[in-house]
C-alpha cells in the first residue's frame, strides 16, 4: 500500500507522532474527569458540569485563540499552550493521589486546561500549511483528523485501566507526561513563521474572522449540522450511568464503551481519506452520515448488552468520522492561509463547544429522566435535520469537496 505524500515530510510526521501522543493523555483525562466526577457526586447533572466548564473556556476564548493564532509565532505559542496543560494535570494528579480532589478541583482543572487548548487548536490548524506544499493541504487534514482517532481510541481504554488499577490520579500524571513530549517535538521542528497579512486589533480581528464566516453559507451550515449532532447527541456525559447503572459494568468496560467511537472512526479512516480527494456530491454523504450518527446513538441508548452497546459505538464513531471529515476539509479548503486560525476559532465553538454544551444538556435532561430517555430523545434531533436538509434540496446537498473534472475537449 502506497504511503500518503504527505507523510514524506519530516516536520509533519514529527508533528503528527506529537499530535497523536497529547491527545492520548488529553482523552484520557475527559474521560477520567467524567467518571471521577460521577463516583464523588453519583449525579449526572453535576458530571454534566464538566461539558460546560469546557463550554464556558471554548465559547468565550476561542475567538482570541484563533486571532491571536494569525499573528504570533505558532509554534511558540502551542509548546506555551502545553506548558500550562502540563502544570495543571499535574496538579490535579497530586490532589487526587493525595485522596482530597473534589468535584470544584475536578471542574476547575477542566476550566483551565480547556482554556489552555483554545489557544492550541486554531494554532495547530493554522501550523499545518508551514509543513506540507499547499496540494498536499486537504489530504493533511483528512489524515490528521482521523489519525486523533488513534488517541480517542487509546485514551479512554487507558483510562479505564489506570482507573482500576490505580484511580483517576495515574492517568493525570501520565497526561502529564505526554504534554511534555510535544513541547519537545515542536522544540525541535523547522517551521518558518507564517507571516499576517495585517495586524488589526484583536477585536477587530475577531471581527474580521466572523465576517468572512457569515458570508461562506456552507460553512455556517456545516456547523449548524454539527450543532444537531454534538448538542443532542451528547453520549460521552451519561456513559458512566449506562454502563454502572443500566449495563452493570464496571471501570474497565466503561473503557471499552469509552474507546468503542473511536475504533469505529478508525476503521472509517481509510475510505474517508480517499472521499474527501475524489469528486462527487459528498454533501449527500455527510447528510446520510449525519442522521446515521443519530441512528446508532438511538441504538447505543436502548443498548441492554454490553456487546450490543459496543457495537453501537462503533457505528457512531463511523458515522462520526466520516461526517467530521467532509466538514472540517471543506472548511479548510474554502479558507485562505491568513484567515485560518481565526475561521478555525470560529468552527472550534461548533466542533468542540457543541459536545460541552451537549454533555450539560443531555447531562441535566438525563437526571431528570435517566440517561436512556436522555439520550434516546436527543438522538432524533440529528435525524430529523439532516433528513430535512436532504428533502429541501439544500446546498449541503449538493456540496462536493472536490468539483468534477471539466469535460476534456478535442482540438479540430
Amino acid at each position: 500500500m502506497a504511503v500518503p505524500a504527505v507523510l514524506r515530510h519530516r516536520d509533519f510526521d514529527l508533528y503528527w507522532f506529537g499530535v497523536v501522543f497529547s491527545q492520548i493523555g488529553t482523552r484520557g483525562t475527559v474521560a477520567a474527569n467524567l467518571y471521577q466526577v460521577y463516583e464523588l457526586s453519583r449525579s449526572t447533572a453535576l458530571t454534566g458540569l464538566v461539558g460546560l466548564a469546557q463550554a464556558i473556556s471554548l465559547l468565550v476564548l476561542s475567538p482570541i485563540g484563533g486571532a491571536y493564532a494569525d499573528r504570533l509565532d505558532r509554534r511558540r505559542l502551542l509548546q506555551a499552550t502545553q506548558l500550562l496543560a502540563l502544570v495543571v494535570a499535574l496538579g490535579l494528579g497530586i490532589v487526587t493521589e493525595s485522596g482530597h480532589a473534589s468535584v470544584a478541583e475536578v471542574l476547575a482543572s477542566v476550566l483551565l486546561t480547556t482554556a489552555a487548548g483554545t489557544f492550541d487548536q486554531p494554532a495547530r490548524q493554522a501550523l499545518i500549511p508551514a509543513m506540507v506544499p499547499r496540494n498536499q493541504l486537504a489530504q493533511a487534514f483528512a489524515l490528521i483528523n482521523p489519525s486523533r482517532e488513534i488517541a480517542v481510541l487509546a485514551g479512554p481504554a487507558l483510562a479505564g485501566l489506570f482507573i482500576a488499577v490505580h484511580g483517576p490520579g495515574l492517568m493525570y500524571l501520565a497526561d502529564a507526561a505526554t504534554y511534555a513530549v510535544l513541547a519537545i517535538v515542536l522544540g525541535v521542528l523547522k517551521v518558518p513563521r507564517l507571516i499576517a497579512s495585517r495586524h488589526l486589533p484583536v477585536l477587530h480581528s475577531i471581527a474580521e474572522g466572523a465576517r468572512f464566516v457569515a458570508r461562506r453559507p456552507t460553512i455556517w451550515m456545516m456547523m449548524s449540522l454539527d450543532l444537531s449532532a454534538t448538542l443532542f447527541g451528547a453520549y460521552r456525559v451519561v456513559l458512566p450511568a449506562l454502563t454502572l447503572t443500566v449495563l452493570h459494568a464496571g471501570p474497565t468496560a466503561y473503557g471499552l464503551l469509552s474507546s468503542a467511537p473511536s475504533a469505529g472512526a478508525l476503521l472509517a479512516t481509510w475510505p474517508v481519506v480517499h472521499l474527501v480527494g475524489r469528486p462527487g456530491r459528498t454533501g449527500r454523504i455527510l447528510l446520510a452520515a449525519s442522521a446515521g450518527y443519530g441512528v446508532a446513538t438511538l441504538l447505543l441508548a436502548q443498548s441492554r448488552w454490553l456487546l450490543l452497546a459496543l457495537l453501537a459505538g462503533l457505528l457512531v464513531g463511523a458515522f462520526d468520522a466520516l461526517a467530521t471529515t467532509i466538514r472540517q476539509a471543506a472548511v479548510q479548503l474554502e479558507t485562505p492561509d491568513e484567515m485560518r486560525g481565526r475561521v478555525s476559532s470560529i468552527y472550534q465553538m461548533a466542533s468542540r463547544g457543541g459536545p460541552a454544551l451537549g454533555d450539560t444538556i443531555i447531562g441535566g435532561v438525563a437526571s431528570a429522566l435517566g440517561p436512556v430517555s436522555a439520550l434516546s430523545l436527543g438522538s432524533i434531533v440529528p435525524i430529523v435535520y439532516a433528513t430535512g436538509l436532504w428533502v429541501r434540496g439544500s446546498r449541503l446537498r449538493d456540496y462536493r469537496t472536490v468539483p468534477e473534472p471539466e469535460p476534456a475537449v478535442t482540438s479540430p
